[in-house]
């Protein structure tokens, strides 16, 4: 198991490589650079810079250089845990790591655990009570899940929340607690706001997996073999828990990894509405102004996710089916 492991984290390396080469070429396609938009929008507000000033912001941040260089640099930054400089922020893009990150790795983990729980039980709640009055409501609730947008979802309960209790939960604190070191108090007032965004983008992810495990538990259970052990007086829940459901788990599993990077990069537009600090809100703004060394290194960031999410769960269709071998 733990060379399995170990040899699927080595598979990785060369992935990255590649992710990284090919996401800083298509952050340079679109034509210009962070500085044609600086000057853009510095002329929509009215204002004009001279070339003397833009030659020398050029030359500041590297712009100058050919895109190669530029690759180069950055890659070697990031073995020194040096992501580069935003030239939006004029910070260092560790430093804005640094601040979201915990955030959006706290929120993505929390929504993914909000949607595995009860996306496992309600699937198996209607699967084995198929067509009664609880499975009928759960379809309606999960078609209603796929077809609500996120973004719409978290209005709806911010709405319903102040208008019934005249609370703003948006955002993850109260504003007397934005700015304010870390306390009990602030820590109480974090899980105040935090569930909304758990349960908003935890309930897109949960009601697809519902619809996934009931049809694959269903299907199972009316196999020969299934049909058979009842006839033999297996009891039930043995009958379900021993082969059925861990087979109907299998392409539950296998599409569950890819829920951590989309909870991370599909939740945009909902952070934005919940005025949440994620580094999906951070991804949008640097590609809008072409912020490179930001853009990559937040793209690297999610294919990371999206090799953990990968890895954990070929580890757990291992485990699930004995047909697969670490070898």
């Amino acid at each position: 198991m733990l060379n399995y492991i170990a040899r699927r984290l080595l598979y990785a390396i060369p992935i990255l490589f590649i992710i990284a080469v090919v996401s800083f070429i298509l952050i340079e396609l679109p034509p210009g650079d962070f500085l044609t938009s600086y000057v853009i929008s510095l002329k929509q507000s009215g204002e004009m810079i001279d070339q003397a000033a833009l030659e020398a912001l050029n030359k500041q941040y590297g712009l100058d250089k050919p895109l190669h260089i530029r690759f180069f640099v950055w890659l070697k930054g990031l073995f020194k845990g040096d992501f580069g400089y935003s030239f939006m922020w004029r910070r260092p893009v560790s430093e804005l790591l640094g601040q979201r990150l915990g955030f959006t790795v706290l929120i993505s983990i929390l929504s993914l655990i909000f949607s595995w729980i009860f996306g496992f039980l309600i699937g198996i709640y209607s699967s084995t009570r198929q067509y009664s009055f609880g499975d009928y409501a759960f379809t309606v609730l999960g078609y209603i899940g796929l077809a609500t947008p996120n973004f719409l979802l978290a209005l709806i309960l911010l709405w319903f929340i102040f208008s019934s209790f005249g609370v703003n939960l948006g955002g993850l604190f109260s504003p007397e607690y934005a700015q304010v070191p870390w306390s009990f108090t602030k820590f109480i007032d974090l899980l105040k706001h935090i569930w909304i965004p758990i349960v908003v983008i935890g309930t897109g992810s949960m009601a697809g997996l519902i619809r996934i495990l009931r049809a694959n538990l269903l299907d199972e259970i009316s196999k020969p073999y299934v049909l058979a052990a009842r006839a033999r007086g297996v009891p039930e829940k043995k009958l379900y828990w021993k082969y059925p459901l861990r087979i109907a788990l299998i392409p539950f599993v296998s599409t569950a990894g890819w829920e951590l990077p989309g909870i991370v990069s599909g939740a945009v537009v909902t952070a934005i509405v919940l005025n949440i600090p994620t580094v999906g809100t951070l991804l949008l703004d640097a590609l809008t102004s072409q912020d490179m060394y930001l853009a990559g290194s937040l793209i690297l960031f999610l294919s990371v996710f999206t090799i953990i999410g990968t890895l954990i769960s070929d580890i757990l269709l291992a485990w699930l089916d004995p047909r697969i071998r670490y070898e």
